[in-house]
C-alpha cells in the first residue's frame, strides 16, 4: 500500500473510532441522567433548611432530615397446621379478656422498650465527630461525652448545637474567644471564632440524666450549619456482681435436682445410680405425691409439697434451693451410666459463659427443637412455631454441640438464669417446651450429644395406674394451655411440629 492510501486508511479509521467513542459517551450520559432522575425520585427528601427555617438563636428548627423507621409490624400469618388461639376462648369472655390482655401488653412494652431501639442513620461527608456506641452513664451522675469534635473548613465563626431530652448538658466556662448558652439545660449552644477553642469546649461536654432509671437512655442531637447527627447515651445503674465459688470438685459446682410423683421405686433406682458415679453430690427432690414416703440419705434434700401441685411448681421449688452455680435436671425415672459425665457439660458452660442451658442425650435421643416466632401486631399478637429437631449452627470449639431453642429433660443449667425465667406453676402436668418459649430471647441454649443418660425400662412392676391418670391430661387441660398462650404469651396462633 502506497503512502497516500495508507494515510487515507488511517484517517478514515480514526474518524470511525472517534464517532464510536462519542456515541458510547452519549449513551452512557443519557443512561446516567435517566437513572439519576429515577433514583432521585426514590431517595428520601434530604433538602436541608435555609436560614429562614432557623429559630432566632440560629438553631435548626425543622423536623430531622435523617430517615427514620417506624417499627409497626403487620399481622403475622397462621398457615395450615397452626392453632388459632382466639378460637379457644369462650365467646362470652373474649372481649373482656382482650381488654385485659391489651392493657397488660402495653405495660410489658413500657418495661421492655427503650429509646435506644430507635433506628438511627449517619449522613455521609459530615464534619461532625461523635461517639456512635458505648457512652454509658450512671443515673443522675455527670459524665463526660467522649469524642465530640468539629472538623469544618476554615471560617470566621463556628456554632454548634447539642440537644437532649432526659438530661442536661454542661461544659467548662468559656474564654473570651467563645460563648456558651444553655449550660445546665437540655440545649447547649457553643460558638467561637476559633475551631481549636470550640473543640476544646466540646471535649469537656458532660451529660447528667435528670431522671432516675436503672436502665434507659437518651438521644443526643449534634448540629452544625446544615449538618445533623444523632447518637445514643445509655443510662444504666451498674449491676453488683453475683459470683458463685466453683470450689475444687463437681460437688461444689453442680446440684442434681428432680421432681417426683408416685414413683418411689424409680426414684430410688435413680438415686442408687447417681451414688455409683457421684458419691458426694447433693440431690434435691421436690415431691408432691398423694401419700409421701420418706427418702433419706447423705446429701439428699427431700421437700414435701402439697399433693399434686404439678410439674413446674416442683421444678421451681427444687431450683429455689440450689446453692451451686449450676444444676442438673433429671427425671425421676432416669438412670446414670458411665456415659453420664456431668463434667463434660460443665466444661462447655465454663468455656462459653454466654450459655445458660446445655442439654444432653437420653439414650441417644437429644430431642432438641427450635422456636420460630413473629411478633405480629399489637391487636392480634404473634405467631409461634415449635419445630422438633430444629437447630442452629455448631457451638465453636465443640463439634458435638449445636445451638437450639430448647432441649430434652436432661440438661445442665445456670442457676441464676433459670430463676429469672421461672417455670410457670400453672402448667401442672405435661409441660416442657413452654419453659423455653417463656425464655426465648433470654436463654442461650445448646445441645451436646456426647453426655448420655439412660431411661429405666417400663415394667409391669413399676407401672402405677394412679400415676398414669395424672400423667395423661384431660382434653380440658390442653385447652387451658392454649388459652394461657393466648394471654400470657400474647399469641395469635401456635403450632407444635
Amino acid at each position: 500500500m502506497d503512502h497516500p492510501s495508507l494515510a487515507m486508511y488511517i484517517y478514515t479509521n480514526a474518524k470511525l473510532f472517534a464517532f464510536a467513542v462519542v456515541g458510547v459517551l452519549f449513551i452512557m450520559f443519557a443512561f446516567y441522567m435517566g437513572n439519576s432522575c429515577k433514583w432521585a425520585n426514590e431517595l428520601p427528601n434530604n433538602n436541608l433548611p435555609t436560614s429562614k427555617q432557623r429559630d432566632p438563636s440560629g438553631s435548626l428548627n425543622y423536623k430531622s432530615s435523617l430517615p427514620t423507621q417506624h417499627r409497626l409490624p403487620g399481622p403475622c400469618t397462621c398457615p395450615d397446621g397452626f392453632t388459632v388461639l382466639k378460637d379457644q376462648i369462650p365467646k362470652d369472655q373474649y372481649e373482656e379478656l382482650m381488654q385485659r390482655r391489651a392493657k397488660e401488653f402495653q405495660q410489658y412494652k413500657a418495661r421492655t422498650n427503650s429509646i435506644l431501639s430507635k433506628l438511627l442513620f449517619a449522613l455521609p461527608n459530615s464534619p461532625l465527630q461523635y461517639p456512635i456506641q458505648g457512652v454509658i452513664v450512671r443515673p443522675l451522675t455527670a459524665t463526660a461525652i467522649p469524642g465530640l469534635a468539629l472538623h469544618a473548613e476554615e471560617g470566621t465563626s463556628y456554632k454548634v448545637f447539642l440537644t437532649v431530652s432526659n438530661g442536661v448538658l454542661t461544659t467548662e466556662t468559656p474564654t473570651a474567644e467563645a460563648t456558651v448558652q444553655g449550660s445546665g439545660e437540655t440545649k447547649l449552644i457553643i460558638e467561637s471564632s476559633s475551631l481549636l477553642v470550640l473543640n476544646d469546649l466540646l471535649a469537656k461536654v458532660s451529660y447528667t440524666s435528670t431522671i432516675y432509671h436503672i436502665n434507659t437512655g437518651d438521644l443526643v442531637t449534634f448540629q452544625f450549619e446544615n449538618y445533623e447527627a444523632v447518637f445514643p447515651i445509655t443510662i444504666q445503674q451498674p449491676h453488683v456482681p453475683v459470683l458463685y465459688d466453683m470450689g475444687t470438685d463437681i460437688s461444689s459446682q453442680v446440684t442434681i435436682i428432680t421432681k417426683t410423683f408416685l414413683r418411689y421405686k424409680q426414684l430410688r433406682v435413680l438415686l442408687d445410680s447417681i451414688r455409683k458415679f457421684y458419691s458426694d453430690i447433693k440431690v434435691i427432690i421436690a415431691d408432691d405425691s398423694l401419700q409421701p414416703e420418706s427418702v433419706t440419705g447423705e446429701n439428699i434434700q427431700h421437700y414435701i409439697m402439697p399433693p399434686a401441685q404439678g410439674w413446674f411448681a416442683g421444678r421451681n421449688l427444687a431450683v429455689s434451693q440450689v446453692t451451686t452455680k449450676y444444676f442438673l435436671w433429671v427425671d425421676d425415672d432416669f438412670l446414670f451410666s458411665e456415659k453420664t459425665k456431668i463434667e463434660k457439660l460443665v466444661e462447655v458452660m465454663e468455656a462459653v459463659p454466654e450459655l445458660d442451658v446445655v442439654g444432653g442425650s437420653v439414650q441417644g435421643n437429644r430431642f432438641y427443637f427450635s422456636i420460630l416466632y413473629e411478633e405480629g401486631d399489637e391487636n392480634e399478637g404473634g405467631c409461634l412455631y415449635r419445630k422438633s429437631g430444629g437447630k442452629f449452627h455448631r457451638l465453636p470449639g465443640y463439634p458435638q454441640c449445636h445451638l437450639a431453642s430448647g432441649v430434652v429433660n436432661f440438661f445442665l443449667a445456670r442457676t441464676d438464669a433459670m430463676q429469672r425465667v421461672r417455670f410457670d406453676p400453672k402448667l401442672q402436668r405435661v409441660a416442657h417446651s413452654e419453659f423455653f418459649m417463656d425464655g426465648l430471647g433470654s436463654l442461650m441454649v445448646a445441645s451436646c450429644g456426647d453426655v448420655i443418660i439412660d431411661h429405666q425400662p417400663k415394667t409391669q412392676e413399676n407401672r402405677n395406674p394412679t400415676y398414669n391418670k395424672f400423667r395423661h391430661p384431660e382434653r380440658s387441660e390442653g385447652k387451658f394451655k392454649l388459652q394461657l398462650h393466648f394471654f400470657k404469651n400474647h399469641l395469635k396462633c401456635i403450632r407444635y411440629g
